[in-house]
């Protein structure tokens, strides 16, 4: 299947009033949409507790994509249309069955010995990383921010707006577009009419046709 968008949630969505207007808008895409969740709170207590308890960078890695996980069971019980996926099968099954698979990532991640297993590994570097592994996938960065038009993606490194293997795990064939809150209002449209939300930082922007129906 090909023409997939990866709509990366960012963990600040996670406190964000607009969450819910997101995932209507998410939910009413005609073209394949694959939701990935990012850490937010949940992996921040992983942080906050590492030094406290002297747990050590690997098991860190793994409790931070557990806490990926457990933003993703709440987006996929307040969607209508999301349902877990923690397989590429499970995810290309769902999407063939109309619905919106959200990315559980602790099995496919780990299984890569090439992914580093630290805290220079973010959310948003498996959401590029999940991108690469989807044949002609764009990917869309869902942030409590917006970016100047001339952003790029070295520019959001630099800004620390997503991490600093981002760049290293995304595909040089996969377009990036980066959604703020200016964004929103018009989210939901854009991805009926088979568009990303937001502007293009890599790749060349390009429309694909609605599915039929």
């Amino acid at each position: 299947m090909k023409d997939i968008v990866v709509v990366k949630f960012g963990g600040s969505c996670v406190a964000s009033p607009d969450l819910a207007r997101w995932v209507r808008a998410v939910e009413k895409a005609r073209i394949p949409v694959v939701i990935v969740p990012g850490g937010g709170p949940f992996a921040n207590t992983v942080r906050r507790y590492q030094q406290r308890i002297g747990y050590d960078d690997e098991a860190a890695h793994e409790m931070a994509i557990l806490a990926m996980e457990q933003f993703g069971c709440a987006l996929a019980s307040i969607g209508t249309r999301m349902v877990r996926a923690g397989t590429t099968e499970a995810i290309f099954a769902a999407l063939s069955d109309g619905k919106i698979p959200v990315w559980m990532p602790r099995d496919m991640v780990l299984a890569d010995p090439a992914i580093p297993k630290d805290w220079c590994v973010t959310s948003d570097s498996l959401a590029a990383w999940l991108a690469g592994r989807l044949e002609g996938a764009r990917l869309c960065l869902v942030k409590q921010i917006d970016v100047p038009d001339s952003a790029t993606v070295d520019a959001l490194v630099g800004a620390h707006l997503v991490d600093e293997c981002f760049a290293r795990l995304l595909e040089p064939v996969t377009p990036v577009y980066f959604a703020g809150p200016a964004d929103l209002a018009s989210a939901g449209l854009r991805l009926e009419e088979g568009e990303v939300p937001g502007q293009c930082v890599a790749g060349q922007p390009a429309a694909v046709p609605a599915l039929a129906g």
